[in-house]
């Protein structure tokens, strides 16, 4: 499966691989090296942490070479008239007596906790299209499903100011 990703999405992700490259590859590879002229390799621990933050560094660039490789570029603007990406939705949950505030996202950039989730998330998928007044079943797995009531979408957009996440 591919990433739906805007063109924004692969610019900031290109940034941090030219900034992983061009700054924090070279700084950790001189960082095990001075580690390494501590001596005794099996019991240096700053050896051990500063390879493992080259490692970390690494896989990273590679993650997000292998996303933009692997990406399904998506426009950021809207198609019809329900929820697009980068709406802000105002849903009520029945089951709970609750109010909820989500603008819909990319995967790259979800943080559930601050209120931005994923199209391809359960949520996501079951408001993405719909529009203000509709009830939708969001089914999270086989087993568990609630309500959610779409109260309000106030059109939004591609902000490249909202970061990517790191994981």
């Amino acid at each position: 499966m591919y990433d739906e990703l805007t063109a924004v999405d692969i610019q900031k992700m290109q940034e941090e691989i030219d900034h992983r490259i061009l700054v924090l590859r070279p700084q950790y590879i001189r960082e095990v090296q001075e580690a390494r002229a501590f001596g005794d390799l099996s019991e240096n621990f700053e050896y051990k942490e500063a390879k493992r933050q080259k490692n970390h560094n690494d896989s990273r660039i590679r993650y997000l070479q292998r996303m933009i490789k692997t990406a399904r570029v998506v426009p950021a603007g809207h198609e019809g008239e329900g929820v697009g990406l980068f709406d802000h939705v105002t849903l009520y949950l029945p089951g709970d007596e609750e109010t909820l505030q989500v603008q819909l996202v990319t995967t790259l950039r979800v943080n559930a906790g601050a209120g931005y989730i994923s199209r391809e998330s359960p949520l996501g998928r079951a408001i993405f299209g719909r529009r203000a007044g509709e009830t939708v079943q969001v089914q999270v797995n086989a087993e568990v499903s609630y309500p959610a009531e779409i109260r309000a979408v106030e059109r939004g957009e591609d902000d490249p100011s909202l970061p990517i996440s790191q994981y």
